[in-house]
């Protein structure tokens, strides 16, 4: 029996394989899946952007920076594109969660994010 932890879409499962008794052939698996507590890794501690807003634009998965579509002092209102996200071959805007105007933009145009990063800020 193997224990392995997998993380899918920021999930973290702990997982046991059996190796099944075969005739020559590959071992069959029968895993065995439960949830694991939430795994919370700490961020490194980055400087505050000089005009850091108190309301933050997070990326919803991980990806790459593939377009910024605001600039800092912008108006946006809420569900206004920000940034556009490259995630498994898919453009994916991350919106405005509410009105505002963008107080910093803390990515740049090919910088890998993880789900939940701080891509920028408004007030």
């Amino acid at each position: 029996m193997k224990n392995y932890t997998i993380t899918v879409n920021g999930n973290v499962y702990d997982v046991v394989v059996e190796e099944g008794a075969g005739s020559g052939v590959a071992p069959v698996a029968a895993p065995v899946v439960k949830k694991a507590a939430p795994v919370v890794a700490a961020a490194p501690a980055a400087a505050p952007a000089a005009g850091a807003g108190s309301i933050k634009v997070e990326a919803g998965a991980a990806g790459k920076i593939f377009k910024i579509e605001a600039k800092v002092g912008q108006a946006v209102k809420k569900g206004d594109a920000v940034v556009i996200l490259e995630a498994m071959k898919m453009e994916i805007p991350v919106v405005a969660p509410e009105d505002g105007t963008v107080a910093s933009i803390d990515v740049a145009v090919g910088d890998p994010v993880e789900a939940g990063a701080v891509l920028a800020t408004l007030n």
